[in-house]
C-alpha cells in the first residue's frame, strides 16, 4: 500500500478535507493510505511525527496556495526535504495547484502539477471536476508504485520450504489500522470569520466573472460591476438598455460577529434589508455556507453549501429574470 503525505497550509485545511474524500475509493481499495498533521496524537512530538511521516511517505502532495508559499514551516521545512527526496527517487512529489499563486518559479515549478495544466482547483466551476482529475493523477501514481514493489518482490523474494509464510519482503512495513479515523473538529470564531471574508471574496469574482461572461455571449446584454467597498459590491444586468435584474451584496455584522453575507434585489437597498442571507456553519468536520430563506424551499436539511454553491444561489437570483 502506498502512503500518500499532506503538506498543507492550515488555511487550506477545508480543501484538503475534500480532496481526501474524494482519494476513498482508493482507500477502500487499498491502493493508498493517506496521513496528514491531524493524525498527530495528544502529547507526541510535532516535529518528530511529521518528520517521520515525511520520511515514511511514497506520495507527497503538496497543496499549493498563497498561504503555502507564504508559510516557512510548509515551504523551508516539508517541501525542501520533499524535493530532496524526490530528487533520489525515493518518492513522488505532486504539487496539487488550489489557488491561483506565483509557483511556477519555485523548486517545484518545474514539475507536472495537478489539476491538469496546473489549472487552480478554485477557478473550476464544480470543484468535484478539479478532485477528480487530481484523485485520477494519484492513483496513475500510485499504481506504478506499486507495480514497482511487484517487480521488486519477484526478483528478490525468498521461497521457505515447510513454513506457512514462504516471502519476505523487507521493503514493505505496513500495519493494519482502519481508515475510519476522521474526528469531529472544533472551529474557532476566527476561523469562522475568515472563512465569511474568504467566501465574499469567492462570490465576487465569481459574479463579475459570470456577469463578463454573460455579455460576452448574450446579444443586447450588458452588465455592470461595481466593487463600493471591501464589504459591498452592486450588480446590473441590462437587456436592450433597460434594466432587467440588479443586486447588492455585503458583508453583515449586525446579527453575528463573524458576519453573514447578504443579499439584496436592489442596488440601493439600505443594509439593514435583504432577500437572502448566508451564513457559516459547521458540520462537525467543515464549514459551510447555510442559506437562511431559500433553505426552506430549496434546500432542507441539506448539507451546507460551499463557497461556489453560495456564489451560484447569489448568481441563480440574479439572473432568473432573464429566464
Amino acid at each position: 500500500m502506498v502512503t500518500v503525505f499532506f503538506s498543507y497550509s492550515h488555511r487550506d485545511e477545508d480543501m484538503r478535507n475534500e480532496l481526501e474524500i474524494h482519494l476513498s475509493a482508493l482507500k477502500r481499495q487499498g491502493v493508498i493510505k493517506t496521513w496528514h498533521d491531524r493524525r498527530i496524537g495528544a502529547g507526541k512530538d510535532l516535529d518528530n511525527e511529521i518528520d517521520s511521516n515525511l520520511e515514511d511517505a511514497d506520495i507527497i502532495l503538496l497543496l499549493i496556495s498563497p498561504y503555502f508559499i507564504a508559510s516557512d514551516y510548509c515551504y523551508d521545512v516539508e517541501m525542501k526535504r520533499a524535493m530532496e527526496r524526490h530528487k533520489v527517487g525515493q518518492a513522488r512529489v505532486i504539487p496539487v495547484i488550489l489557488d491561483p499563486c506565483d509557483w511556477q518559479q519555485t523548486p517545484f515549478g518545474k514539475l507536472r502539477a495537478t489539476p491538469t495544466d496546473g489549472r487552480p482547483v478554485s477557478k473550476f466551476p464544480n470543484r468535484h471536476d478539479a478532485f477528480l482529475s487530481i484523485t485520477k493523477d494519484i492513483r496513475a501514481a500510485a499504481e506504478k508504485i506499486n507495480m514497482g514493489r511487484i517487480y521488486e518482490a519477484v526478483e528478490f523474494k525468498e521461497i521457505k520450504v515447510n513454513k506457512a509464510s514462504t516471502t519476505i519482503n523487507h521493503n514493505i512495513r505496513e500495519t493494519p489500522r482502519s481508515s475510519n479515523l476522521r474526528i469531529k473538529k472544533d472551529f474557532t470564531d476566527i476561523e469562522k470569520s475568515r472563512y465569511i471574508s474568504e467566501s465574499f471574496d469567492y462570490i465576487v469574482n465569481f459574479i463579475d466573472n459570470s456577469l463578463n461572461e454573460l455579455e460576452a455571449r448574450a446579444v443586447g446584454i450588458e452588465t455592470e460591476f461595481r466593487r463600493i467597498d471591501a464589504n459591498h459590491f452592486t450588480a446590473k444586468i441590462y437587456k436592450r438598455g433597460n434594466l432587467v435584474s440588479e443586486c447588492k451584496v455585503w458583508i453583515s455584522f449586525e446579527s453575528s460577529s463573524r458576519g453573514n453575507i447578504k443579499y439584496a434585489s436592489s442596488s440601493s437597498m439600505h443594509d439593514n434589508s435583504y432577500n437572502e442571507l448566508l451564513r457559516v456553519e459547521e458540520d462537525g468536520y467543515n464549514l459551510g455556507l447555510k442559506p437562511f430563506i431559500y433553505s426552506q424551499a430549496n434546500y432542507g436539511d441539506k448539507e451546507l453549501l460551499s463557497k461556489e454553491g453560495g456564489a451560484e444561489l447569489f448568481w441563480s437570483i440574479l439572473i432568473q429574470p432573464l429566464q
